[in-house]
């Protein structure tokens, strides 16, 4: 009677998890194939536009329409490079898609039962912007480093700037370097001044919340601070091209 138990026991398990593990095989065999191909070609939607579209939608926002348009590297303002890494990761260059310093830094902070401070690498939301959602939750954290380490190995760090500058969001439906400068300055991304991209950098922390087109005091202090913090990063466009 043991053995017949245990034998439909086994079978139970092997009819309830086969399927999901093969949906997990096919799911990170689709997943380190987008990897490769966007190594090379554009990424011409994201896991964040889908997920801001289905937002909209359900908020019943039917005009909603991402703004994007895909421009490599050397078609995209040096300026604009040293901004975003003097105010989100001015370690890219060095670290390998984790600043250990950082997230340490940011533990001892969160621990003290203050406001949630992040740690993110530019690799790290590059991985998140591209393949994954917003909002906080483990699961989220643990697929992210896992393709942080992915594209880390698979592009390189002038691979991961491109994507990034093409996939993050400078505003509500505004994704991108190009779509940024058009909407907010009327210029071409390769056109932009140091005040413009310190500016557009100076909201990326939140969006949704900082604006490009009616900067707070709060935005308009970070981009003084971003572009102090440039002058030390001149040679950043030099080091990816």
């Amino acid at each position: 009677m043991f053995n017949v138990c245990n034998h439909l026991l086994k079978l139970s398990l092997n009819f309830l998890f086969r399927p999901l593990l093969l949906l997990l095989r096919y799911c990170s065999l689709g997943v380190l194939t987008l990897v490769l191909l966007f190594a090379y070609l554009p990424v011409p939607y994201t896991g964040v536009m889908l997920e801001r579209q289905l937002s909209a939608w359900l908020d019943g926002k039917t005009q909603y329409q991402a703004r994007h348009q895909w421009r490599s590297l050397t078609q995209i303002s040096p300026n604009l490079m040293q901004a975003v890494v003097a105010a989100e990761d001015q370690k890219f260059l060095q670290h390998s898609g984790f600043d250990l310093q950082a997230i340490e830094k940011a533990l001892v902070y969160n621990s003290k039962g203050r406001k949630v401070r992040g740690a993110s690498t530019i690799s790290q939301q590059t991985a998140k912007n591209v393949f994954l959602w917003t909002g906080r939750s483990w699961l989220r954290k643990g697929l992210e480093s896992g393709l942080t380490l992915l594209i880390e190995g698979a592009w390189g760090k002038n691979r991961i700037l491109e994507v990034y500058l093409n996939s993050v969001e400078f505003g509500p439906g505004i994704f991108g370097a190009e779509a940024a400068a058009q909407r907010y300055f009327g210029v071409s991304a390769a056109r932009l001044s140091r005040p413009q991209a310190a500016l557009l950098a100076a909201v990326l922390p939140n969006p949704h919340r900082f604006l490009v087109q009616a900067p707070s005091p709060y935005v308009r202090k970070r981009q003084q601070w971003i572009q102090k913090q440039m002058q030390q990063l001149t040679s950043v466009h030099r080091q990816l091209r």
